[in-house]
C-alpha cells in the first residue's frame, strides 16, 4: 500500500459547503491531529449531520422514559425497539421518516422509506409482519398535493405489496403548512424468538466484513446531508440524493438474512441506510470497540469507475453489512448464493478502534470510529428557544366568539366529507392488507390494528397517532394528547399499551420558536408515557421540515404505539352490532371547540388552544374501558377524537349500515357536544342483557358516564331532529378522498 493520501487537503470553505459548522471543522482537526483530507471531511459531514448524529436533539431525547417491565432493549441499544410479548416471543418495532426524499420524488422517496424501516426490523433477526404509515400533505385542492399523494401512496403500496408485508393501519392529514414539506413516516413491526436477535456490533479481530444484497450505485449519495437542511427552490437539484428501491431484492434479502442468522455464523449485522457504508462500519465498530480495514474496490458496484467517495457515501438500498465469525465464511456465502444475492468480503475487523478505507491499495481515510457516532464524539448541542407570540394569542380564544349555529345538519355533512375526517379508503385500497393472513382488522374495524401472532393465542395492537394542530396550539399538551390517543386506541381495541416509538417532525432547530416547540413536545411526551407506563424504545428525529416561503410545518411528533393482547379473543371492535343497543359516553362533556376540525375548517379560526385534556381523567377512563372489555360487557368501543362525537358515531354506524338516535347535553352547546374534540372520551354500546351490570360498574367507577341514546336501523336523529340516514353519509364519507384525487 502507498502512503496515506492527504491531498487534496480540505479547507474551511469545503467544510461549510458540506454543511459543517466552523467550530466542527476545528474539532475534526483536533480529533485527527491534522487537517482532514476531503474524503475524511465528507465522512464527518454525513456522520455529524442532524440525520445521523441527532446533535440538536439527543440531549432532550435522553430525558424520555426509557425503562419498562417488558423492554428487552432500551432506546438506542439496537436498530429498533424490542418488547417481550410473552410465549417466548418479542416484537421489534420502529418508525422513521422519509420526508425530504418524498418531497422531490414521492414514489421512490416513500418506497425506500418502507424498505428501510423493514430492514431495521429483519436486521435484528425479526420477521416483519405489519406496516403502518403516517402521511401529511398540503391542501388537497392543490395539483401539487395530488401529485405527491398519488406518488407516495403508489410508492408505499408497490413496495409493501411486492415485499409481502401487510399495511394494517395509518393516518392521512392535509394542511397548508405541509405544502412544501410533506411528511412520510413509515412504521414496521416484526416477531422474533427471545434470545435469537442479532446486534449491530463488530467484534473479533480478523473476522471478515461482508457487504451483501444489492450492488452499490450512485443513488442516495449525500442523502443524510440532504435530509439535514431546509427544502428550497433548488432542492430538485438534489434528486440524486434520493435512493431507488427494489422490493423483490428486499424480499430475497429478508429470507437470506433470517437464514444466515440461523447458521450461527453472524457476529453482528446492520442495515446500510443513511450514509451507507460509512455509517454501518462506524456504528458497528464503535459499539464493539473495534476497528475495521475496508477495501472499497471489493464492493460490488452497478456502475463502472465509481469514485471511492461515491462508494463510501452511497445510500443504495437493499444492502447489509455483516461481520462473520472467521472460519464460517462458506456457510454465509452458500446462503447468499442460494438466494442469488451479492456477498463479498470487503474488509476485516481490527483492534485499532479506527476505520481505514482503502482503494486499490491507497489509504483514503483514517478516522477513529467513536469520533463519528452518536454517543461518541459526535457533537451535542442545546439550542436556544423562546415562546412564539402565537402561543399567548391562542389563549385569547373563547367559544363565545363563535355564534352558536342552527344549521347542525349542514355542518355534519360538511365534516363527514372533509378529507381529514372522511374514509381513507382511496389510500388503503392500494395497499395489500391481507397478505400474510395476520391482519385481524380488515373486516372488523377497531381503533388500533390487531395483528395475529400465529401459533399462539396472542395478538399485538399497533397504531400511529398525532393531531399536529393540537401540538401547534400547545406542544406540551398536544404531544401528551398524541400519546394518550394512541393508548386510547389500543385500549378500545382490547389491548394493553406497552411501548412507544416516535417520529419527531419539526422545522429548523436553529429557529428558537421551532426549538421551543420541540422541547415542550418532549416534555409532554415524557409526562404521558410515564403515566401509561409506555417507555420510548427509539425512533427518529426529522428537523428542517420548512422552507423560506412556507415556513416550518406544524410540529408533528408522530407516536407509534405497541399494545399486547395476551388473549386475542378479547379484542374489541368499533362497529355498532345491532339496533337497540344502548349508547354510553364515558368521560366528561365539555363546552369546548378549540383546535377542532369544525373550528379550524368550517369557521376558519386558525389560532385557538389545544382541546380540553386531563391526563388523570384520561387514564381513569381507559382503565374502566379495559375492565368492561375483559368482562365482555360492551359490544363496541370507539374513542372520540378528530371530528368529535358525531364523526365517532358515524364511524361506528357505517360498517353495518346502522344508525343512531342521541340526545345532547342541555348544559353544553350543541356544536361543542357534537363536533368539539375535548379529549378523554370513549363511546361504548351495551345490549340489554348487560345494561344493569354496566350501570353498577359505572357507578362504582365515579367517572362521568352518560347514556346518550341507542343504535337504530339506519336513521340518524339528534334530539329527535332528523339528520338523514347512514346511507347518505356513507357515500359522502367513503368517496370524499377519491372525489378529490381521481
Amino acid at each position: 500500500m502507498t502512503k496515506t493520501m492527504y491531498n487534496p487537503i480540505s479547507t474551511s470553505d469545503d467544510a461549510k459547503e458540506l454543511g459543517l459548522l466552523p467550530e466542527e471543522f476545528e474539532h475534526i482537526k483536533q480529533l485527527l491531529g491534522r487537517v482532514p483530507n476531503f474524503t475524511e471531511l465528507s465522512i464527518y459531514s454525513v456522520m455529524w449531520s442532524e440525520h445521523c448524529s441527532y446533535k440538536n436533539s439527543i440531549s432532550w431525547l435522553k430525558t424520555l422514559p426509557r425503562k419498562g417491565p417488558h423492554l428487552l432493549a432500551e432506546a438506542g441499544d439496537e436498530n429498533a425497539g424490542l418488547v417481550d410479548i410473552g410465549d417466548g416471543l418479542a416484537c421489534a418495532f420502529k418508525i422513521e421518516s422519509h420526508n425530504h426524499p418524498s418531497a422531490i420524488e414521492p414514489y421512490q422517496g416513500a418506497a425506500t422509506g418502507v424498505g428501510g424501516i423493514n430492514r431495521d426490523i429483519f436486521t435484528m433477526g425479526a420477521r416483519p409482519i405489519a406496516q403502518l404509515n403516517s402521511l401529511r400533505f398540503g391542501p388537497i385542492e392543490s395539483e401539487k398535493t395530488k401529485w405527491l399523494v398519488r406518488g407516495v401512496v403508489k410508492g408505499i403500496g408497490n413496495y409493501g405489496n411486492a415485499f409481502g408485508i401487510p399495511t394494517v393501519g395509518g393516518e392521512v392529514f392535509f394542511d397548508e403548512c405541509y405544502n412544501t414539506n410533506p411528511l412520510v413516516n413509515a412504521m414496521s413491526a416484526g416477531i422474533v424468538e427471545v434470545g435469537k436477535t442479532v446486534s449491530a456490533i463488530s467484534t473479533g479481530v480478523g473476522n471478515p466484513v461482508y457487504i451483501v444484497g444489492s450492488a452499490t450505485g450512485k443513488d442516495g449519495i449525500h442523502g443524510a446531508a440532504f435530509a439535514s437542511k431546509d427544502i428550497s427552490a433548488n432542492s430538485a437539484e438534489d434528486l440524486p440524493s434520493v435512493q431507488v428501491g427494489d422490493p423483490f431484492t428486499e424480499k430475497l434479502l429478508l429470507e437470506a438474512t433470517l437464514e444466515v442468522i440461523a447458521t450461527g455464523a453472524v457476529v453482528g449485522m446492520q442495515d446500510m441506510g443513511a450514509a451507507g457504508i460509512i455509517c454501518s462500519t462506524s456504528e458497528m465498530s464503535a459499539k464493539g470497540e473495534h476497528g475495521m480495514n475496508i477495501f472499497l474496490e471489493k464492493v460490488p458496484t452497478r456502475q463502472a469507475n465509481m469514485q471511492a467517495w461515491e462508494i463510501l457515501l452511497s445510500e443504495s438500498q437493499e444492502r447489509m453489512l455483516i461481520v462473520v465469525e472467521k472460519g464460517k465464511e462458506k456457510l454465509v456465502e452458500a446462503v447468499f448464493e442460494k438466494w442469488d444475492l451479492n456477498c463479498a468480503i470487503i474488509g476485516e475487523v481490527t483492534d485499532s478502534k479506527r476505520l481505514n478505507f482503502f482503494m486499490n491499495g491507497e489509504l483514503l481515510a483514517d478516522v477513529p470510529a467513536e469520533s463519528l457516532v452518536l454517543g461518541g464524539g459526535a457533537p451535542v448541542y442545546q439550542r436556544e428557544y423562546s415562546e412564539p407570540a402565537y402561543f399567548a394569542a391562542s389563549k385569547n380564544f373563547k367559544i363565545e366568539q363563535i355564534e352558536e349555529p342552527t344549521n347542525l345538519q349542514e355542518i355534519a355533512h360538511y365534516l363527514s366529507g372533509h378529507p381529514n375526517l372522511a374514509s381513507k379508503r382511496w389510500v388503503y385500497e392500494q395497499y395489500d392488507s391481507m397478505v400474510g393472513t395476520v391482519n385481524m382488522s380488515t373486516n372488523a374495524p377497531s381503533d388500533a390494528a390487531i395483528v395475529n401472532i400465529k401459533n399462539t393465542n396472542r395478538a399485538i395492537a399497533l397504531t400511529v397517532d398525532c393531531n399536529a394542530r393540537y401540538v401547534q396550539a400547545d406542544p406540551e399538551q398536544g404531544t401528551a394528547i398524541a400519546v394518550s390517543e394512541a393508548a386510547r386506541n389500543i385500549t378500545c381495541s382490547g389491548g394493553e399499551p406497552s411501548a412507544v416509538t416516535n417520529c419527531l417532525n419539526f422545522g429548523n432547530p436553529y429557529n428558537p420558536h421551532v426549538y421551543w416547540q420541540f422541547v415542550h413536545a418532549i416534555k409532554g411526551m415524557s409526562k404521558a408515557c410515564e403515566k401509561f407506563k409506555t417507555p420510548v424504545t427509539g425512533g427518529n428525529v426529522s428537523f428542517y421540515n420548512q422552507s423560506s416561503y412556507d415556513g416550518p410545518v406544524f410540529p408533528t411528533p408522530t407516536i407509534g404505539m405497541l399494545g399486547i393482547l395476551p388473549d386475542r379473543n378479547n379484542r374489541m371492535t368499533l362497529d355498532f352490532k345491532k339496533a337497540g343497543d344502548m349508547i354510553f359516553l364515558l368521560g366528561e362533556s365539555v363546552n369546548d371547540i378549540s383546535s377542532s376540525e369544525y373550528l379550524y375548517s368550517y369557521h376558519k379560526v386558525k389560532n385557538s388552544p389545544a382541546p380540553y385534556f386531563d391526563l388523570q381523567e384520561e387514564y381513569a377512563v381507559q382503565e374502566f374501558v379495559k375492565a368492561l372489555i375483559k368482562r365482555k360487557i360492551v359490544n363496541s368501543a370507539h374513542d372520540v377524537s378528530d371530528g368529535g362525537l358525531f364523526i365517532n358515531l358515524l364511524e361506528s354506524a357505517i360498517p353495518r349500515n346502522l344508525g343512531f338516535s342521541i340526545g345532547t347535553d342541555f348544559e353544553i352547546r350543541k356544536d361543542a357536544f357534537l363536533f368539539g374534540e375535548a379529549q378523554s372520551r370513549i363511546v361504548v354500546t351495551v345490549d340489554e342483557a348487560h345494561e344493569e351490570m354496566f350501570l353498577e360498574l359505572a357507578l362504582d367507577s365515579e367517572l362521568a358516564v352518560s347514556c346518550i341514546g341507542q343504535v337504530t336501523e339506519g336513521e340518524i336523529l339528534v334530539d329527535d331532529a332528523p339528520f338523514g340516514t347512514v346511507a347518505e353519509y356513507k357515500q359522502t364519507y367513503n368517496d370524499a378522498l377519491g372525489a378529490h384525487l381521481n
